[in-house]
């Protein structure tokens, strides 16, 4: 049965439906076997103009030549991309840490584990103020707003789409918010860059991260962030000034040094890379609309059925995700079904974090999951619930997925 928007083929027998890190195609596996490379001679210099042309794309921001020499990581949005060698949240760091001075006041509203981490690794780095909300609850943005009159704060930094509560954060209205009072807006994109809409230019974003495991189908342990022209000169003000936070391997300044010339200032994950251009390849092959729309129609279709069969999702009506659905157990469930369904039926689904494990499980909707395989996947379920004298009502699982 072929795979919806890529190059491979799904089996037909195991359904991968986690959010992330997902399953790579046979090109993304293939291209992570080439034979090794030098990380400074000009074939590797072609891969990483490829791959900065391609990240471009997938940030949605304005083209770029994938000619090395041709400045590959620039465009005329004034973005720049640069690769981090490590995981997105070694990107996120990289945004943080370069952007701050530890006196600079940040906001950071949470609403799961990732919002969490965004709010740790800034309170290293920065002044940092934490609104924790429940997990799945959308931001109050009337108290956030009432936080940035105070004319204190230097930035708001959050979590975009939260895979560990599976809701969105309304992105628009957080940006009105910073652009009203002047303050800097950082965004943790790791699930959502290549996955649902982001508008890095629109929503005036100074720093944007993401993963390359996750909606864009690459391989883990490789990342990297789009940043805006006042970003730069914020993080060089504070270089130059010596408020600068201490840093090394994830020094921005030493990724804008070799950047214009297609390179990365450490060893870079060349075969990684080499996999990750290749992920990439297949979004562009599909088109980023095409993918956001694919995503949102799973994710809408594992809304509509399991609501329809009587359970409760955990984020708030008007912010789901479209990249990974958060569901209750119902009473007398717990991860004893995730463990039958993954060995009886060959289907892998994610259970929850901290405070929800064992009360909860997530269906991820990101990369390259075709329709078909989604409907598969949640036949199989609805079968494995039952055969844990669940009792569901019978249904057409098609129709839910239906566009």
């Amino acid at each position: 049965m072929p795979r919806e928007g890529s190059m491979d083929e799904w089996d037909g027998e195991s359904c991968f439906l986690v959010p992330g890190p997902v399953r790579m195609n046979p090109r993304v596996l293939t291209a992570m076997s080439t034979p090794v490379m030098t990380a400074r001679g000009p074939e590797y210099k072609s891969v990483m103009a490829e791959l900065n042309h391609l990240l471009r794309l997938a940030f949605n921001l304005s083209p770029s030549s994938q000619e090395r020499g041709r400045q590959s990581w620039t465009g005329e949005d004034g973005y720049t991309v640069i690769v981090v060698s490590g995981s997105g949240t070694a990107a996120t760091e990289m945004s943080i840490a370069n952007r701050f001075r530890k006196t600079d006041k940040v906001l950071v509203p949470s609403n799961g584990k990732f919002g969490e981490r965004i709010a740790q690794i800034t309170d290293v780095f920065a002044n940092c103020i934490h609104i924790k909300y429940d997990w799945g609850k959308a931001f109050d943005l009337d108290e956030i707003e009432g936080h940035l009159q105070s004319g204190e704060y230097e930035a708001v930094a959050f979590c975009h789409n939260e895979t560990s509560s599976g809701i969105t954060q309304d992105a628009a209205a957080l940006s009105e918010l910073c652009t009203k009072y002047d303050v800097g807006l950082l965004v943790d994109g790791i699930t959502s860059v290549g996955g649902m809409p982001v508008h890095p230019e629109k929503w005036n974003v100074e720093a944007v991260a993401m993963g390359a495991q996750k909606c864009s189908a690459g391989p883990s342990g490789v990342a990297a962030i789009a940043v805006s022209e006042k970003w730069i000169e914020e993080a060089q003000k504070r270089k130059q000034d010596g408020s600068a936070n201490p840093s090394y391997y994830l020094d921005i300044h030493a990724a804008l040094k070799k950047g214009g010339d297609d390179q990365t200032p450490w060893t870079p994950a060349i075969n990684l890379i080499l996999g990750w251009c290749a992920a990439l390849r297949t979004l562009a092959e599909e088109g980023l609309q095409k993918r956001w729309q694919r995503c949102e129609t799973m994710a809408k279709g594992v809304r509509s059925l399991f609501s329809s069969l009587g359970f409760e999702l955990l984020a708030d009506e008007k912010q789901r995700s479209n990249t990974v659905t958060a569901i209750l157990y119902p009473k007398g469930i717990d991860d004893s079904w995730r463990s039958k369904l993954q060995s009886e039926y060959k289907t892998l689904v994610i259970g929850a974090q901290d405070h929800l494990k064992g009360k909860m499980f997530r269906i991820g909707s990101m990369g390259e999951t075709s329709i078909e395989e989604m409907i598969e996947g949640c036949k199989r379920m609805i079968t494995c619930f039952n055969e844990m004298e669940l009792d569901l009502p019978i249904t057409k699982v098609e129709s839910h997925f239906e566009r």
